[in-house]
């Protein structure tokens, strides 16, 4: 019992920077932090609020995330602006 409170506890509604996300997980995109700008280009690439990504590999800070058949290599700086909670 004390196990599945725990599983409960990592799957928290509390969101938190992609770029905090480990390898192999899945979450869900919950806002988008920054400018108008920035929000613009990552919408342009797919990344809208609500859409699921799995964390496919970390290089260093970098990030590649895959958000149904489309593959994207993302920097820090993009990724700690990009709120999400683990699904």
């Amino acid at each position: 019992m004390e196990n599945h409170m725990f599983h409960n506890e990592l799957h928290t509604d509390k969101p938190f920077p992609l770029a905090m996300a480990q390898e192999g997980e899945q979450v869900k995109i919950q806002l988008l932090r920054g400018s108008k700008g920035l929000e613009k280009r990552v919408t342009t690439l797919g990344l809208n609020v609500g859409s699921d990504l799995l964390v496919s590999q970390r290089k260093g800070q970098d990030m590649v995330v895959i958000r149904g058949e489309t593959r994207l290599a993302l920097g820090v700086g993009v990724a700690q602006k990009i709120m999400v909670i683990r699904q």
